[in-house]
């Protein structure tokens, strides 16, 4: 069934599927479990459409390619493009905030960091973005402080809070629109705080944005 942007009720957005982009190295925990470096600017790389599944339809993960790992992220969904925005203009266009998973190929990212190559080959799969639905802004209090968390077989993996973001989501945005446009129905990935690690197909997810969404789901062999 194609992907489409919904709400927390399950019903449609009606936006376009387009990219998803991400930042890397956006919580310093995270950085300092995977032994990398401060970026001095944020490190970004993007997803296709054809990334993007439903969280709650069950997350499907290649079991022939190595170790495939959770990234939790606060997802942001864009309504209008924005290009060399300014913060109000970002604020201007967001529809709202869910969850979303960075599925990374753990092995295969790291040989292509030791030849210096994108890492797309271990971020960019079809599926490799599952998402939740998404709540309206205008129900959002302050995008620098939500809580989220990731649990897997009844163990809290990932627990996350945007204040402690390097880049926050509105200035961050806005540097995302000075390099390329975003467009109408485009999904931001915000990085992730430390946890990640191995899921195994059986493994049962729930990812929590505290007061406002929760989804049961689990994982399964592509």
């Amino acid at each position: 069934m194609p992907y489409h942007h919904i709400d927390v009720r399950g019903n449609e957005i009606l936006l376009p599927v387009n990219k998803v982009v991400c930042v890397g190295r956006n919580y310093l925990d995270h950085i300092q479990e995977m032994n990398s470096s401060v970026s001095e600017m944020p490190l970004l790389f993007m997803k296709p459409k054809a990334a993007m599944c439903n969280m709650r339809d069950k997350i499907t993960v290649p079991t022939d390619k190595g170790e495939c790992h959770n990234e939790l992220e606060v997802a942001v969904l864009l309504k209008s493009s924005l290009k060399n925005a300014s913060e109000e203009e970002v604020k201007a266009a967001i529809w709202g905030v869910g969850l979303g998973l960075d599925l990374t190929l753990r092995e295969i990212q790291a040989d292509l960091k030791k030849q210096g190559q994108p890492w797309e080959r271990a971020k960019s799969f079809d599926n490799s973005a599952p998402l939740s639905g998404f709540v309206p802004l205008n129900v959002v209090e302050d995008l620098d402080d939500l809580h989220f968390s990731l649990t897997i077989n009844d163990e809290i993996r990932q627990s996350g809070h945007t204040e402690l973001m390097l880049y926050k989501i509105v200035p961050l945005i806005a540097h995302m629109s000075s390099v390329f446009t975003l467009d109408s129905g485009d999904v931001i990935l915000t990085g992730t705080p430390k946890g990640v690690g191995k899921l195994t197909p059986s493994d049962t997810v729930i990812a929590s944005l505290e007061n406002h969404l929760t989804v049961h789901t689990e994982v399964v062999a592509e």
